[in-house]
């Protein structure tokens, strides 16, 4: 009986950084993580049922999508809810010596692989498990970036303009999924400590107004917020967990 009451999760990019934060503070809260990632399982991961609800799949390949959507709706079972979903898988390609690529070093091919993963795959899994967020009143958190306001030192020219159009996706499913009781947000983060940080961050923590590089953590934890009570009555929103890199 408290199993089927229990609220369940979806999570893109749950294998590092701040989806694998993500992860801990909704499991540890009790919540059933449903985790999609190009990476098999791995047994170091701490939270329960991990393997039996991990799904492993290529976000940008449309017909592995599909297929962890029916996977998904499968798991969840007939009449069932998902109380929340979790955009925050991105890839962001770099040159041959880890440099960002600008608008015109991207090829066509990397252009449309980018916009696969970071932009179409985020609608196509609300638009997917729609039925099921709807049933469950559940929240959509978009993970965008502090480079989709901005140029990067970092961020490619395709990752940063993907980023914008799921910052402006966002506004748009929060207006079309609100009269099916569906919250859409999402949250930009700037500098935090993950294994995708580059060189010379340091200098860019220095001119932020808290002169602190963020904590995954952090970032999970406002994720969590927007798919709970406490931000009910919040959608449409973008919220900068940045340490003030924004203003």
């Amino acid at each position: 009986m408290v199993e089927a009451q229990k609220r369940t999760v979806v999570l893109t990019g749950a294998s590092r950084g701040i989806g694998h934060a993500t992860v801990k503070r909704f499991s540890s809260a009790g919540w059933r993580v449903i985790t999609c990632s190009r990476m098999e399982f791995s047994e170091h991961c701490p939270w329960e049922a991990g393997p039996e609800d991990h799904i492993q799949v290529d976000l940008g390949d449309d017909e592995s999508l599909q297929s962890s959507i029916n996977e998904i709706r499968t798991r969840l079972g007939e009449n069932g809810e998902l109380n929340a979903l979790v955009n925050n898988a991105g890839t962001s390609p770099k040159d041959a010596d880890g440099n960002r690529l600008n608008a015109m070093a991207t090829s066509r091919e990397e252009w449309q692989r980018v916009f696969n993963v970071n932009f179409f795959a985020p609608i196509m899994l609300a638009k997917g498990l729609s039925q099921e967020l709807q049933r469950a009143k559940g929240s959509v958190v978009n993970v965008t970036s502090i480079a989709g306001g901005r140029v990067h030192p970092f961020a490619g020219a395709a990752y940063s303009t993907s980023k914008a159009a799921l910052a402006a996706l966002t506004r748009e499913m929060a207006h079309d999924f609100g009269p099916m009781g569906i919250r859409v947000n999402s949250i930009a983060p700037g500098e935090i400590d993950t294994s995708i940080l580059s060189p010379g961050t340091s200098k860019i923590v220095e001119s932020l107004p808290l002169q602190r590089i963020g904590e995954p953590e952090e970032v999970a934890s406002m994720i969590y917020v927007l798919c709970t009570q406490p931000s009910s009555y919040v959608t449409g929103a973008e919220i900068h967990i940045n340490g003030g890199q924004h203003i």
